[in-house]
């Protein structure tokens, strides 16, 4: 099993920024990718960004790109989604989610079907 454990969710003013972390633990090795979603009330959960983790190759959904950043870091098992200009339709719950099961193809990073771990998911509000 891998436990997921996000942080750095808040509320912050449209055009601010914040930076999410999500620490991996248990059996992390093999881990192939992890990435973040979100769900707003009353909407489907989307995809956000996800990045493979052995190569660091990254994916974003389109209207992310540009704003958010997705990083790891393999030593401390973490990954990171920094989060720039932000507005209140980004106001949702974002969640971490990895996988151990390779991937392969773009848009099975952008299914969260394909993810077996997921954390518990981190507030974000934007206010206008």
């Amino acid at each position: 099993q891998v436990q997921l454990v996000e942080s750095g969710g808040g509320l912050v003013q449209a055009g601010g920024s914040l930076r999410l972390s999500c620490a991996a633990s248990g059996r992390t090795f093999n881990m192939y990718a992890m990435g973040w979603f979100r769900q707003a009330p009353g909407k489907e959960r989307e995809f956000v960004a996800a990045v493979n983790w052995s190569s660091g190759t990254t994916y974003y959904a389109d209207s992310m790109r540009g704003r958010f950043t997705i990083s790891r870091d393999n030593a401390k098992n973490t990954v990171y989604l920094q989060m720039n200009s932000l507005k209140p339709e980004d106001t949702a719950v974002y969640y971490c989610a990895a996988s151990r099961a390779p991937l392969y193809y773009r848009g099975n990073y952008q299914d969260s079907t394909k993810y077996a771990y997921w954390g518990q998911g981190t507030q974000v509000t934007v206010s206008s």
